[in-house]
């Protein structure tokens, strides 16, 4: 005999749908966990896919009745474990609500579901000359709702900043149910706390994010694209200093260590230095004369710090090649081991050198390969261990090196997270950067907003159950 649903999944399915609540294990498994490997997930007892801000409300007033926690989910490009679900839970999938609601080019704004595609709205705002300048590097499938929930940035970080900026208001259900609209559509206003940037950055832990009011710029001019190589990281750090306090402002910088530039070399043949220790890639989109003055100025840094190859181009065909090969970095390390651990460590620009070269001296002390690719131009690096992950002894060094290469970031003024979040991949990390002031405030912020602590439990605020996490500072002090 069939055993009948629980009485709160019934209420979901008479309010959204038996097509939107889906509790068949062999599919609530689909939707367990993001991107992050060999990161803790139980199995959601239903998942749930809303098509309106009521039926999320439906949602959070039976999941807050029943005391069922809940776990918002996009399309799941997250690296940190951040959706993950827990036993017995909702994940709420948001990929249904997926509309461009409006576009306001005399206002420079857009207003967009949670579930719409990142490069979707680039597309959408593209023909109103207008842009929307985050841009993770999964930007081609994820959401603009997981992109709020952890502050997303990408390559063009340097000079148009990461999600936050460009937030003017939410929509927000709370775990209550009651809806929450925060924020405005003028260029300027500061009534009240800004509750809009609350949320942002939160990874769900505060409500479910149903709508947002984002600003757009105007597109950019095609861009200017340089590409140099340095026998040493310091050399190419040089540049990164120089460029900063010569008051240049690319719309990109990047850089990749020698590991990623013979990993991409391998799978492109995109005739990459492969001897070279680091390979800066810059463009500038300020058009004209503007943007060639502005290459020339870097090519001309690059020069003075030592490299041994520089090359500009204007071709946009070139240059979308070259930004292929900086992209490519991750799905090239990919190739060289069954298991990742991608890190995402910001640290002061005028460190970039030094934890470029600590991340090679982990990788030796860890016997494993470590290659480390970012945006120089914001000091966020995002160091990769490969290795096998089926190997015992591997996986204990690989998330020593992951643990040494946090430690070695805030040793620097760094910070643990420049974009992808905390999720629970790092929720231990997370009290020694912000220190227990600062934790019992964000406690503080939970608990009034959510009591009961049914929204992403687990996220954030606890220590993770990583079976690995023994290894702990075993390279860090070594």
């Amino acid at each position: 005999m069939t055993a009948l649903p629980a009485p709160w999944v019934r209420e979901l399915q008479d309010a959204l749908g038996t097509d939107s609540v889906l509790t068949d294990p062999d599919v609530t498994v689909a939707y367990a966990r993001d991107q992050a490997m060999l990161v803790e997930a139980g199995l959601p007892a239903a998942v749930v896919l809303p098509r309106s801000t009521a039926e999320v409300v439906a949602v959070m007033q039976v999941a807050s009745r029943y005391g069922v926690p809940v776990v918002p989910r996009g399309a799941g490009s997250g690296l940190v474990g951040a959706a993950n679900a827990v036993d017995g839970c909702i994940t709420l999938v948001l990929t249904r609500m997926d509309a461009v609601l409006e576009v306001a080019p005399a206002d420079g704004l857009a207003v967009v579901q949670p579930g719409v595609v990142n490069k979707t709205l680039r597309d959408a705002v593209r023909g109103h000359g207008l842009f929307y300048p985050p841009d993770p590097a999964s930007y081609d499938w994820c959401t603009i709702g997981g992109n709020l929930a952890v502050n997303s940035g990408g390559l063009c970080c340097v000079k148009y900043g990461v999600t936050t900026d460009y937030v003017l208001g939410l929509e927000v259900v709370l775990a209550d149910g009651r809806v929450l609209r925060t924020g405005r559509r003028t260029v300027k206003g500061v009534a009240g706390y800004d509750l809009a940037r609350l949320f942002v950055g939160s990874e769900g832990t505060l409500g479910v994010i149903t709508e947002a009011t984002l600003a757009l710029r105007p597109a950019p001019a095609p861009p200017v694209t340089l590409v140099a190589s340095f026998p040493t990281s310091a050399q190419a750090g040089q540049v990164v200093e120089a460029v900063v306090t010569s008051g240049l402002v690319p719309s990109m910088l990047e850089v990749m260590d020698r590991t990623c530039i013979r990993a991409v070399e391998d799978l492109m043949k995109a005739d990459l230095d492969r001897d070279a220790a680091a390979l800066l890639l810059a463009q500038s989109d300020s058009g004209g004369a503007a943007a060639a003055e502005e290459i020339a100025v870097l090519a001309r840094l690059c020069e003075e710090a030592g490299a041994v190859f520089v090359h500009s181009t204007d071709d946009p065909a070139e240059g979308d090649l070259l930004m292929t090969a900086r992209r490519m970095a991750l799905p090239a390390l990919e190739r060289l081991g069954s298991s990742l651990l991608l890190d995402d460590v910001a640290v002061p620009r005028s460190q970039v050198a030094t934890f470029l070269d600590g991340c090679e001296a982990i990788a030796a002390r860890a016997g494993l390969v470590i290659g480390v690719v970012g945006h120089a131009g914001d000091g966020n690096m995002h160091p990769t261990v490969v290795f096998d992950g089926a190997d015992d002894d591997q996986r204990t060094r690989a998330f020593a090196a992951f643990d040494a290469i946090l430690e070695l970031g805030l040793s620097l003024g760094g910070t643990i997270t420049g974009e992808h979040g905390v999720g629970t991949l790092k929720a231990d990390w997370l009290e020694r950067e912000i220190g227990p002031v600062s934790l019992s405030v964000h406690q503080a912020i939970k608990d009034a907003l959510d009591p009961a602590g049914l929204l992403n439990p687990g996220k954030l605020f606890r220590r993770s159950h990583r079976a690995d996490l023994g290894a702990r500072g075993a390279l860090a002090g070594s």
